[in-house]
């Protein structure tokens, strides 16, 4: 099931994605969008008869975390490789991410003039369905509500001069989600791999592949739940592959994730 959130002008809704979505993202044009009576994290799925054309609305982040976004990083071997900062971390790397860095498909990512090296950082993101702490591996799925594309944006020069992350991911507009939350995929199809890919004006930059993850997706649930109490509409980024780079003005982003779709956002100046 493909939970979106979106508008037609009025006030934002929740609703669900009916048709075909081809191998590389792409909607059908007769895809539709049934509204939903409510937010489903804590409504449930309850469709009206309200629907639309999804060609006719305009899709937003399909979830707005009521409490934060945490970040994984270095978990592609690779990935760290081309970062030249040390080995892969033992345990995964966790940061965080302010909810006001969320924004859907088609929002600007707005260039901070604080910096002068900003990356793209395509990945595969997770999705809290329930309240939870201390998951078991095993049992990390049944908290699992499903799985979205993500850019985890990085003012990469600030990142090495503070030597903490917090600004240098926290800037509105940092988090692109979209283009909704996939909730029937096999966590297990991530470990056999699914390609994250990312494209900057056409070109391909990012050709990864979830298989390549170093912690699989329950070890990141358990991990960050040990720490922390996630909530619903909590979002764990799961790490961006190698081929990160610049981007600047003008630029258009597209994030790719198999089963899921694709990530559109054009980047802006900040004013």
């Amino acid at each position: 099931m493909r939970i979106a959130r979106f508008t037609t002008g009025e006030d934002p809704q929740f609703g669900v994605v009916t048709g075909e979505v081809d191998d590389n993202g792409i909607p059908d044009e007769d895809c539709v969008v049934v509204a939903l009576a409510g937010d489903p994290l804590y409504a449930g799925v309850q469709l009206t008869q309200e629907e639309h054309r999804l060609a006719d609305v305009r899709l937003l982040a399909p979830v707005l975390p009521r409490s934060k976004v945490v970040g994984i990083g270095k978990n592609y071997a690779a990935h760290v490789a081309e970062m030249g900062t040390g080995d892969a971390p033992s345990e995964p790397l966790m940061f965080l991410k302010p909810n006001t860095s969320v924004v859907g498909p088609g929002d600007p990512i707005f260039y901070p003039p604080q910096s002068n090296e900003v990356h793209f950082e395509g990945e595969l993101a997770v999705v809290i369905g329930r309240i939870c702490r201390d998951v078991p591996p095993e049992q990390a799925t049944d908290v699992i509500f499903g799985y979205t594309a993500a850019n985890d944006v990085t003012a990469r020069d600030l990142q090495r001069g503070d030597g903490q992350w917090a600004r240098a991911k926290g800037f509105d507009s940092f988090c692109p989600l979209g283009p909704w939350i996939e909730t029937d995929l096999d966590p297990h199809d991530f470990e056999v791999g699914r390609p994250v890919r990312t494209w900057v004006n056409g070109d391909l930059k990012q050709d990864g592949s979830t298989a390549d993850l170093i912690f699989d997706l329950p070890t990141l649930v358990s991990h960050v739940s040990a720490a922390m109490t996630l909530l619903p509409g909590d979002v764990i980024l799961t790490g961006t592959p190698d081929g990160v780079g610049p981007i600047v003005p003008g630029d258009e982003v597209e994030v790719f994730v198999g089963g899921i779709g694709n990530l559109t956002n054009v980047v802006k100046n900040r004013d």
